[in-house]
């Protein structure tokens, strides 16, 4: 069984790129550089009938993940938007201030997304007791957690990670995330790897007017084909099935 490879995107650009390289998911987002925010309309009915599953990211901000009523409406209108759109699945997340799951607020987003394949993004990183939050990502009908183990990258974490794919068996998907490459994915090889989620991008510097003016980041994440390509081919030499 090979290792399926969800690839985040947050261009037109990156979306053809992902799916030339060969995505076996896409994750669509806006604002990739602070870590995915909600795609606009447009852009979600773009990535639809790519051929492959798209999941849109459901974030109306950067920052924590503690939501205001009014930003949880706005993610309940944008679960539904994502729906007609015609996205195969939204990924989402909530906490209560002190780090543990919101599962009030993310019962009400599930109830919004019936039907729809259902990701917990990484605000599981934060939370203090990865084993309860598990459990209660399973009891809330997820079909995965994106997670890099609780550390900055996923290969950093992948003592944590093995915990948590022995915790969880078969009843859901553990998704390693962040940091992971072709340079990189040999810290995870002895893992039992169904998924891993990866941004397969390369940095793009800006300068002149548009950083000036605030137009542009100086220095910004493109999507490279290639970099998917070395990743599936570093799979396919021998990660653990």
């Amino acid at each position: 069984m090979s290792v399926l490879v969800e690839v985040c995107v947050d261009t037109a650009e990156g979306l053809a790129e992902a799916i030339r390289g060969g995505a076996g998911r896409i994750e669509l987002c806006a604002g990739l550089d602070l870590g995915g925010l909600t795609p606009s309309v447009g852009m979600m009915r773009r990535a639809a009938g790519a051929g492959v599953p798209i999941f849109a990211m459901i974030r109306p901000r950067a920052g924590n993940f503690v939501w205001s009523p009014d930003e949880i409406a706005l993610m309940e209108a944008d679960i539904e938007a994502a729906h007609r759109a015609g996205m195969q699945g939204v990924v989402l997340g909530a906490s209560r201030p002190d780090g543990r799951l919101d599962t009030d607020v993310l019962g009400l987003l599930i109830g919004r997304a019936a039907g729809m394949g259902l990701t917990l993004h990484r605000c599981f990183d934060l939370v203090p007791d990865p084993a309860t939050a598990l459990e209660q990502a399973i009891d809330l009908g997820f079909d995965r957690i994106l997670t890099s183990g609780g550390a900055l990258t996923a290969p950093a974490g992948a003592a944590r990670l093995q915990q948590l794919m022995r915790q969880a068996q078969d009843r859901i998907i553990i998704m390693p995330g962040a940091g992971i490459s072709a340079e990189t994915i040999g810290a995870l090889r002895h893992l039992p790897l169904r998924e891993i989620h990866a941004s397969c991008s390369v940095a793009v510097m800006s300068s002149g007017p548009l950083v000036e003016f605030g137009f542009a980041a100086r220095v910004g994440r493109r999507t490279d084909g290639a970099r998917l390509r070395d990743l599936r081919a570093a799979l396919a030499e021998g990660v653990t099935e």
